[in-house]
């Protein structure tokens, strides 16, 4: 029988009379994962309890107050990781690796992008090749959020380069301790390091960390690029909230910026931000009966141009203080802080919007022809073997 909201309030309830908020933090979060209610649409035994997508709203309000994850520290593990290993991940995998991600106890990254290889995704050269029970994995990524602190990694490499692009490639799990991996970083134009470049030269990876079949990589990244887009994108928020919430109370506050086109153009993003946050609840709903599909990208799309109008008019808004940058100092950043720091920060950081979760010419591309069904683009190498590609 599936649950309703009173039974979860109820599992709830008994769950915080066994366990006080008050206490260690870790054993909180461990415990909460052992009673389901981690995320409730996932298995029973595996930090849910098979209970409907939308009841996690009626966790997150009883359990308000108590310890909490970090969902910015956590947003690879949480968004992209874990519906993969969930999908296409073994029993042990599942059990081994879900319930200290959710904690925090392991920071994950992703090891999708090359250098030669990010908007065309499937063109990527990382090579991993069959060392008995091994993996032996030679190759670059970068633009790897979080890896300096990351304990484990989902990676793409090929394994056959003698089909064509899309079926020659293979889905780890990668061990970012393992000897060979070094990470180095990226200074972006906020002066922080938040993306990384990744070499990997001979990584030895047990085949206990492959997911999927060899050479299903595409399929198995079809999953994580869907979910990613979708928690990039479809994030909550509230009405008025996120950056738009931010510009506004500029507005509210600070009478003598106001101008007549600058109040034109807010109008118009408030009102974008509003359809965006209601095609985002649709969305979230659309997921209860299932696995995102391809109209998170068009969320995401919309997410970051959104995000880098409201940013450029926050700017213009404040006028010579808009110019002012809080701080350029060089540091290797946990999350991206986009309310806790100034307007210039925000201006900057989200220039990476329309790059990360994938470019939004290629999403384009995918709203064009998975989501309105249009003709797709003459694709010249989709039956050449990857080894016969240019380079």
């Amino acid at each position: 029988m599936a649950l309703d909201e009173k039974a979860v309030r109820e599992r709830v309830a008994a769950f915080l009379a066994e366990h006080d908020p008050a206490g260690d933090r870790l054993e909180f979060l461990r415990a909460r994962f052992d009673a389901g209610l981690a995320w409730v649409h996932f298995p029973e035994g595996l930090g849910g309890l098979g209970a409907a997508r939308e009841l996690q709203n009626v966790v997150e309000q009883e359990l308000a107050g108590t310890p909490q994850i970090n969902p910015g520290l956590q947003t690879i593990g949480l968004g992209m990781a874990a519906p993969t290993i969930l999908a296409f991940g073994t029993e042990g995998q599942r059990r081994r690796f879900l319930r200290p991600l959710w904690t925090g106890e392991e920071i994950w990254c992703q090891l999708f992008s090359e250098p030669g290889a990010g908007s065309d995704l499937a063109t990527l050269g990382t090579r991993a090749v069959r060392d008995g029970d091994e993996w032996v994995v030679d190759g670059q990524k970068v633009w790897t959020s979080g890896a300096h602190h990351s304990r484990w990694a989902i990676l793409v490499a090929r394994t056959d380069v003698d089909v064509p692009k899309h079926r020659g490639m293979t889905y780890f799990v990668c061990d970012m301790q393992a000897p060979g991996v070094e990470v180095r970083p990226l200074r972006q134009i906020t002066g922080e390091a938040e993306f990384n470049e990744v070499f990997l030269t001979g990584v030895r990876l047990g085949d206990d960390l492959r997911l999927g079949e060899v050479g299903d990589g595409w399929r198995v990244a079809q999953t994580t690029l869907m979910n990613e887009r979708v928690a990039i994108g479809g994030a909550p928020v509230k009405r008025g909230g996120g950056v738009v919430g931010l510009v506004s109370e500029t507005w509210r506050s600070r009478p003598e910026l106001r101008t007549h086109d600058l109040h034109q153009r807010l109008l118009r993003l408030w009102v974008e931000a509003e359809v965006t946050r209601l095609a985002g609840t649709r969305l979230r709903e659309q997921l209860s009966a299932g696995q995102p599909g391809p109209e998170g990208s068009g969320m995401k799309l919309a997410f970051a141009s959104l995000n880098q109008a409201l940013s450029g008019l926050d700017v213009e808004l404040r006028g010579e203080e808009g110019l002012t940058y809080d701080d350029w100092t060089f540091r290797r950043s946990d999350t991206v802080d986009f309310f806790g720091r100034g307007a210039g920060y925000r201006y900057l950081r989200a220039k990476g919007n329309s790059i990360e979760g994938g470019t939004s010419e290629i999403l384009r591309n995918i709203v064009a022809e998975r989501v309105l069904g249009l003709p797709s683009e003459p694709r010249v190498d989709k039956d050449v073997p990857w080894k016969d590609l240019p380079r």
